[in-house]
C-alpha cells in the first residue's frame, strides 16, 4: 500500500493499538485537535487510515471522520486505506462505496495498483463471479493488468470463486512470476482441485517459505488426499519449515478423513510441546478431529478446557456427539449454548438436528427447526430439510416424511429423496422406495446408492425379478456400486483395505483370522444374512462375500494388529451392512475388544456385543 514514507507518523497516532477502545481514540482525536495536528492532512489521512487498519470494530468512526470533516477532502491514500480496511472486514461490498469516492470525487482522484489489489481482495472475500469480472475489466481499463500485487490478487479471487481457468489465464499473462505470484497460483489449483499441477509447481519452486508449505498441505487435506497432506507435513518438519496454526489445522483435518487417532495426538502433543498459542480455530479443529476419529470424551475434555469458544466451537461439539450416538447430550449442550449468550447459525441447526434424529427425538427436531425461522432469524436450507425427512422416516414415520417432502418451500434435493429411501429401506416400504428412487434418478441419472438401495427394499421381500430389474438398469444406464473400502490406523501407519483387493502384504494371516471368526461366532448361533448379496450365486458364495466386506477384513487385520484391550478403529466410505453389523457385535463380545467403526452416516461403538446405535441407523 502507498505509505506516506517522507513523512513520519505523529507520534500521538502511534498510541492507535488494535487494542484502543473507542473512548481512548476519541482521547487520541481530542489531543490532535487541541494541538493543531489536524490542519496538516497528511497526519489527518494517517489518523484514519490508523483507526481502520487496526481494528475493524472502529471503521465506524473512520466513517464519522472522513464525513464530518469538511475542510479535508479525503485523498488517495485514505480511500485506499478504508478499501483495504472493508476488504478484510465482515461487509467487504463496501469497499465499493470507497472505490465510487475515488471515481467520483471533485479533486481528480484516480485509482492506482493499491486501489485494485484491495478491490481484487474484497471480491475474492464475495465470491460474486460477475463482480470479480467487472473488477478485472475496470482495472485492466485503468491500465494495471500487468502489475505483479494485481496479478497475484486476481489469481487468489479466482481460486475463491473457483475460477481455475481464469487463475492460469493470469498466471501466463505474468513474466517472472515472483513467489507471492507463484504461491497464488499454487493455492488456486490446491483449492480447485488440481492439487496435481500444484505439486509440480510446488517441487519446480526453487524456494519456498511456510506459506508455500501451507498452501500445498492444506490443497492436499482439502481434496482428501489426506495421506499425502500428512507425507508433505512430516516432510515440512525435516526440513525446518516454521509450522504455525495454520498448518496444525490442515494436519488435524488430514487425520480428521482418515479417522488417524494416533497422529491425531501427536498433533495435539506437538502443539502442546511447541508452546503454539491455542487459537478458536485450532481448538475447534482438535474437537471435530476426536470427535470424528471416536474418541468423544478427549473431544469434550478439549471443548471444556477451551478459554474461548466461537458458535462453530459449539456446533462441532454437537455435531461429534450426535454423531457419536449421545443425541440427548447433543441436545442439552444447545441449551447450555444459548445460557452462555452465543447464538446459533445454520450449522448449529445441522448439528442439533442430527443429535434429534440419531435418537428418535421426533417432536423436539420439528420444535427446533420450527425455532430456526420463528426465533433466530434463520433460513433452512437444503440440508436441514434433508435431516428432517431423515428424523421422520428413521423413527418409521415413513408417510410424514414424504409430506414433509412435498410442502418443501423449493424444490426437493437428492438429500431428501435418499433420507426417505433409506427410511424405506429401513421399513420395508417398498411402494414409496420406488417413486423415491424415481424422484432421484431425475436428479443424479448415475447415484450408485439409491439404486443398491432400492436393490436392498426387493430382496427383503425376496423379489429377485425386481432385484433383477434395478441391476440391469444400472447397467443400461453404466451404474457402477462404488466398491466399499475401510481405513484403519496401527501404529500410526494408515491401512487401506478395498472389497476385493488382497494385495495387503498380510492378507494371509488376515484370512486366517477372518476364519477363526467365522468358526467363534456359528458356535454362538450366528447365521448370515444374505439377503442383500447377488441372488444369482450359491448360498456358500454369498457368505464368502460377506465375509471379505472391508470393514470385516479391516477389523481382523486390527485383531492380528493392535495390542489386547486397544479399541479398533475403522473407517468406512459405504454404511455398514446389517450384516457386518451383527458379526462386529458378535465380534466385540467374544474377542473382548471394543470396536468403534465410522461409516458415512454415524459411529458405532461396539462393546461387549451390543452398539451405540441400538440398531437404529
Amino acid at each position: 500500500m502507498r505509505c506516506l514514507t517522507n513523512i513520519a507518523k505523529h507520534p500521538t497516532i502511534l498510541l492507535i493499538q488494535s487494542r484502543t477502545t473507542l473512548k481512548e481514540l476519541k482521547q487520541i482525536h481530542t489531543q490532535l485537535l487541541v494541538n493543531g495536528t489536524f490542519n496538516n492532512p497528511h497526519f489527518h489521512a494517517q489518523f484514519i487510515a490508523t483507526i481502520a487498519l487496526h481494528n475493524p470494530i472502529n471503521l465506524h468512526y473512520s466513517n464519522y471522520l472522513i464525513h464530518h470533516h469538511n475542510h479535508h477532502k479525503p485523498n488517495l491514500f485514505t480511500l485506499n486505506s478504508m478499501i483495504r480496511a472493508y476488504s478484510k472486514s465482515t461487509t467487504p461490498h463496501k469497499s465499493f462505496y470507497f472505490y465510487n469516492n475515488i471515481l467520483n470525487s471533485s479533486n481528480n482522484l484516480s485509482p492506482d495498483n493499491y486501489t485494485f489489489n484491495f478491490l481484487v481482495r474484497t471480491c475474492a472475500q464475495l465470491t460474486v463471479r460477475v463482480t470479480g469480472f467487472s473488477v478485472h475489466a475496470a482495472l485492466i481499463k485503468h491500465g494495471f493488468e500487468y502489475d505483479p500485487h494485481v496479478q497475484s490478487g486476481l489469481i487468489f479471487m479466482y481460486a475463491e470463486m473457483g475460477c481455475l481457468n481464469s487463475c492460469h489465464v493470469v498466471f501466463e499473462g505474468v513474466q517472472n512470476p515472483d513467489l507471492v505470484c507463484q504461491t497464488a497460483m499454487l493455492h488456486a489449483c490446491a483449492k480447485c482441485g488440481d492439487v496435481d499441477f500444484a505439486r509440480k509447481m510446488f517441487d519446480e519452486m526453487p524456494h519456498r517459505d511456510f506459506v508455500v508449505w501451507n498452501a500445498m498441505v492444506a490443497g492436499y487435506a482439502q481434496c482428501g488426499r489426506s495421506r499425502e497432506a500428512l507425507d508433505l507435513f512430516q516432510l515440512m518438519q525435516m526440513e525446518g519449515v516454521k509450522i504455525n496454526e495454520v498448518s496444525m489445522v490442515s494436519v488435524l483435518s488430514a487425520c480428521t478423513q482418515l479417522g488417524a487417532l494416533d497422529q491425531g495426538r501427536w498433533a495435539h502433543a506437538y502443539l502442546e510441546k511447541n508452546n503454539i498459542r491455542m487459537t478458536v480455530t485450532l481448538g475447534t479443529a482438535l474437537v471435530d478431529m476426536y470427535a470424528k476419529c471416536g474418541n468423544i470424551d478427549k473431544a469434550m475434555e478439549v471443548f471444556w478446557g477451551m478459554k474461548e469458544k466461537n458458535v462453530y466451537t459449539w456446533s462441532s461439539a454437537m455435531g461429534g456427539l450426535a454423531m457419536n450416538g449421545l443425541g440427548r447430550e447433543s441436545v442439552e449442550l444447545f441449551s447450555v449454548m444459548k445460557k452462555d449468550g452465543v447464538h446459533p447459525n445454520e450449522v448449529t441447526f445441522i448439528s442439533l438436528l442430527r443429535g434429534c434424529s440419531v435418537v428418535g427425538m421426533v417432536e423436539e427436531g420439528r420444535n427446533h427447526f420450527e425455532s430456526m425461522r420463528k426465533l433466530h432469524g434463520i433460513e433452512p436450507q437444503f440440508e436441514h430439510y434433508g435431516l428432517m425427512v431423515d428424523l421422520y422416516g428413521r423413527a418409521g414415520r415413513v408417510e410424514e416424511a414424504l409430506s414433509f417432502i412435498n410442502r418443501m418451500p423449493m424444490k426437493p434435493h437428492v438429500g431428501a429423496w435418499i433420507a426417505l429411501l433409506h427410511a424405506c429401506r429401513m421399513y420395508k416400504n417398498k411402494e414409496i422406495g420406488e417413486f423415491a428412487l424415481k424422484k432421484i434418478v431425475e436428479v443424479e441419472a448415475k447415484n450408485d446408492g439409491a439404486y443398491v438401495l432400492l436393490s436392498n427394499i426387493y430382496a427383503d421381500y425376496k423379489n429377485w425379478e425386481g432385484v433383477n430389474k434395478v441391476r440391469e438398469t444400472m447397467k443400461t444406464k453404466g451404474v457402477k456400486k462404488l466398491p466399499g473400502c475401510s481405513v484403519i490406523e496401527v501404529d500410526g501407519e494408515v491401512h487401506e483395505f478395498i472389497v476385493g483387493d488382497k494385495s495387503h502384504p498380510r492378507y494371509d494371516e488376515i484370512e486366517l483370522k477372518i476364519e477363526e471368526i467365522s468358526r467363534c461366532v456359528r458356535l454362538a448361533g450366528y447365521v448370515a444374512n444374505t439377503s442383500n448379496v447377488f441372488f444369482d450365486i450359491e448360498e456358500e458364495e454369498k457368505e464368502d462375500a460377506l465375509g471379505r466386506h472391508s470393514e470385516k477384513v479391516a477389523i481382523a487385520f486390527g485383531l492380528i494388529s493392535l495390542k489386547e484391550g486397544v479399541p479398533i478403529r475403522v473407517i468406512m466410505n459405504l454404511r455398514i451392512c446389517w450384516d457386518c453389523h451383527d458379526v462386529a457385535k458378535m465380534i466385540s463380545k467374544f474377542f473382548k475388544r471394543e470396536i468403534v467403526v465410522r461409516d458415512r452416516n454415524r459411529f458405532h461403538h461396539f462393546k461387549d456385543g451390543e452398539c451405540s446405535c441400538k440398531g437404529y441407523w
